[in-house]
């Protein structure tokens, strides 16, 4: 049988350029990312999710607002996070959200849940970072329970107590919000997944995509041990498509850098050299090049690490708004196709 492959696009919302350089404001950024959704879906891509932040570079900290909207110009295409934050959220508030866009997108919402890399949502919440772990394994566990549309009764240490209580808009009988868990190179995340049945998206970032191989490994061995379903396993990472390699190259030199040295003032990271910048390139995690380089890349690291779903990251660092929609016509026209060739898929509806 042959193996089914879906291909989307994430974005965290990066404040974007006009074409004569100067900077949007996060106004013009929304209603672009919008717009991009709009051809995302004219060119039949898989999905499009989104990032939550809450820092100046980036335009998205309500995903869910962000996705009614494309609700509501799109028709195919499937409406995602990437991630929510559920750790510094109220996962009754986060249900609510997504059975409302469950409507108004008839069905096409997801959900992908994770623990947060960026922890600015915790004071801006009033949760505290000495809690990181615990509020998301309590958090998850109620996340899960109301999946079930019964009355919940539940009593947590970080949330709230309901007893015999229903949360509305209700979701139609049988029908549920599609949920995957990020992971970023914790095993505990992995077991976890296996052990609340939610299918696996990991975040390849920076490095070699190779080094998750024991992370695939791990969860094909928890679904064994503990009798549990395996889903699809996904993976997401940043990319520039453009018909001239030696231009994307010079696009992804200025803007992921910019973006990569900006986070790393907070982490403690050293400033990307140009020489760690083309290692990522060459054979670590950045697909940036012609649309035969990435569709080639993506190909050989989904078969490496069993991939049936890859999200290209993109408009890393803002970029000016052709660079920003050559990447995603180039991704949606002839990358994904020619991964499918490649990959043996010939389902290309």
């Amino acid at each position: 049988m042959t193996k089914k492959y879906e291909f989307g696009l994430n974005t965290f919302g990066d404040i974007g350029f006009h074409d004569d350089g100067t900077a949007m404001d996060g106004d013009e950024t929304l209603r672009q990312v919008v717009k991009e959704a709009v051809l995302a879906d004219k060119l039949g891509l898989d999905r499009i999710a989104l990032g939550e932040h809450h820092r100046s570079e980036f335009a998205i900290s309500s995903p869910e607002v962000v996705l009614g909207a494309m609700a509501a110009v799109t028709n195919h295409i499937k409406l995602g996070t990437a991630v929510t934050v559920l750790s510094s959220d109220d996962p009754v508030r986060v249900f609510e959200r997504f059975s409302t866009l469950h409507g108004l997108s008839h069905g096409r919402e997801e959900i992908m849940l994770g623990r947060g890399s960026f922890t600015e949502s915790f004071p801006l919440y009033g949760y505290s970072l000495e809690n990181y772990d615990e509020l998301f394994i309590e958090k998850i566990a109620m996340w899960q329970k109301l999946l079930e549309g019964k009355p919940m009764n539940w009593k947590g240490e970080f949330t709230q107590k309901l007893t015999d209580t229903t949360v509305y808009p209700k979701l139609p009988s049988g029908e549920t919000i599609p949920t995957s868990l990020a992971v970023g190179g914790s095993p505990e995340s992995i077991i976890r997944a296996v052990h609340y049945n939610i299918p696996v998206v990991i975040a390849i970032i920076g490095g070699e995509p190779v080094r998750f191989r024991p992370y695939v490994d791990l969860y094909h061995k928890a679904a064994a041990q503990l009798s549990m379903p395996e889903h699809p396993l996904g993976m997401h990472a940043h990319g520039i498509i453009l018909d001239d390699a030696d231009e994307a190259v010079e696009v992804g030199w200025k803007y992921i850098r910019a973006e990569m040295d900006r986070i790393g003032i907070d982490r403690g990271w050293a400033p990307m050299t140009r020489d760690r910048f083309e290692f990522e390139i060459d054979k670590g995690s950045y697909y940036v090049g012609t649309p035969e380089q990435v569709a080639q890349k993506i190909a050989h690291n989904m078969k490496a690490l069993d991939m049936s779903r890859f999200d290209l990251v993109y408009g890393t660092g803002g970029q000016l708004i052709h660079q920003r929609e050559a990447t995603i016509r180039n991704f949606g026209e002839k990358v994904v196709p020619r991964v499918k060739e490649l990959l043996g898929d010939d389902d290309n509806a």
